[in-house]
C-alpha cells in the first residue's frame, strides 16, 4: 500500500507556533508525497500570512472556521485532506527531520490503521519546559504511560503526535465533542471498532509545552477532568492507577498537616521521593535546575490533575 500522509495541525492564537513548526516541516528529509492542512479554529490572531510564505516550500492547504475545539478542528481538516493517512500534531510541537521517514517506515514493516508517537525535549528549550517534560513522561511521575514501551498499561495515542488511516477516520467519524481527553476517546472508539494502534517509539516530536506553572496547572486540570468522563463512557478502561494523582495530592497534604502533630514518618516519605524525582531528572537533563524546577512541575501536576480528577468524579456539574 502507497502511504499519502496529510498532516493536520488545528491553530488557535498561535501564529509563531505554526512558523516554528513549518519550518521544521519544510526540513523534513522525506521524498513520499505529502500534504500539510492548516486548520484555524476561530482565532483573532491568524496566521495566514505565515502559511502564506509556506506555499513555496510545501503543499499547504489553509482554512479559517468559527471556533469549534481542537476535535472537531481536526475533524474539519480530515475532511478535506488529500491523502490516506493522516498525521496529527498540536501546533506546539517541533518535527526531527527523520519523522516522517520513521513514520513511513514502519507502518510498512507493520502496518496498523493508527498510531501515536511518544514527545521530548530540545536542547533549545527552556529550563522549565524541559521540567515540564520530565514530569510528563517519567516513569517516577507517569509511569511512562505517554511514549515508552515499558510503560503501564496499553499504550493510548495522543493527539499532539498521532496518525489514522482514512479507512479509520471514516469507521469512527474522528474526534468527538469533549474538549479534553478526546485524544483517548477515539482510541477507545478504535479499538471498540477492532482497528490495531501501535506506538512508535523512533516517530517522536519535540513538544513545548506550556511556558508558565500557572497554565501547566490549568492544562494538567483539564486532563483530570476528562478521565472521570471516560471511565463512565467506556467502563472497561477503569484503572486504580488513575487515582493514583490524587491520592498523592491528598496525601502530600495529609503528610504536612501531620508534622504539626509530631508525626513526621509520611513527610519523610514524600521527601524521599522528591530527592529520587530531583536526582533523577538532574541526571537526565544534566542539569540541577532542570531538576530543582521537576519538582515544582511534578507537584503542580499531580495536584492539578489529582484535584481535576476529585472534582470532576464528585463534583460533576460543577
Amino acid at each position: 500500500m502507497k502511504l499519502e500522509f496529510s498532516i493536520i495541525i488545528p491553530i488557535y492564537n498561535r501564529p509563531q507556533e505554526v512558523e516554528e513548526l513549518l519550518s521544521s516541516i519544510s526540513q523534513l528529509n522525506f521524498s513520499g508525497n505529502f500534504e500539510v492542512i492548516i486548520i484555524e479554529d476561530g482565532s483573532s490572531n491568524r496566521c495566514d500570512t505565515v502559511v502564506d510564505n509556506f506555499k513555496s516550500k510545501l503543499e499547504i492547504q489553509y482554512f479559517y472556521k468559527e471556533n469549534s475545539g481542537p476535535g472537531a478542528s481536526r475533524n474539519y481538516g480530515m475532511q478535506r485532506a488529500n491523502g490516506n493517512y493522516f498525521i496529527v500534531l498540536d501546533s506546539d510541537v517541533v518535527l526531527p527531520k527523520q519523522y516522517l521517514n520513521v513514520i513511513d517506515k514502519r507502518l510498512k514493516e507493520n502496518y496498523t490503521d493508527a498510531f501515536g508517537g511518544p514527545d521530548a525535549a530540545h536542547p533549545d528549550f527552556t529550563s522549565l519546559q524541559k521540567a515540564i517534560n520530565y514530569s510528563m513522561t517519567s516513569f517516577l511521575t507517569t509511569g511512562g504511560i505517554r511514549g515508552k514501551k515499558k510503560g503501564v498499561g496499553k499504550f493510548q495515542p495522543r493527539s499532539f503526535n498521532m496518525g489514522i488511516s482514512k479507512k479509520a477516520f471514516e469507521a469512527t467519524q474522528g474526534f468527538s465533542d469533549m474538549r479534553a481527553g478526546e485524544d483517548i476517546d477515539l482510541t477507545f472508539r478504535l479499538w471498540e471498532s477492532g482497528i490495531e494502534t501501535q506506538l512508535i517509539e523512533e516517530a517522536f516530536v519535540y513538544h513545548k509545552r506550556r511556558n508558565t506553572i500557572s497554565s501547566f496547572f490549568n492544562q494538567t486540570f483539564a486532563f483530570g477532568t476528562a478521565r472521570p468522563k471516560l471511565n463512565k463512557k467506556y467502563p472497561k478502561t477503569k484503572k486504580l492507577t488513575y487515582w493514583f494523582p490524587s491520592l498523592f495530592a491528598l496525601g502530600f497534604d495529609l503528610s504536612i498537616l501531620l508534622v504539626f502533630f509530631g508525626y513526621w514518618q509520611l513527610s519523610a516519605f514524600f521527601g524521599l521521593y522528591l530527592i529520587a524525582l530531583f536526582s533523577d531528572a538532574t541526571v537526565e537533563n544534566k542539569s540541577f535546575k532542570v531538576g530543582f524546577l521537576s519538582i515544582i512541575t511534578s507537584l503542580t501536576q499531580f495536584f492539578g490533575y489529582g484535584f481535576g480528577f476529585l472534582q470532576s468524579r464528585f463534583f460533576p456539574n460543577t
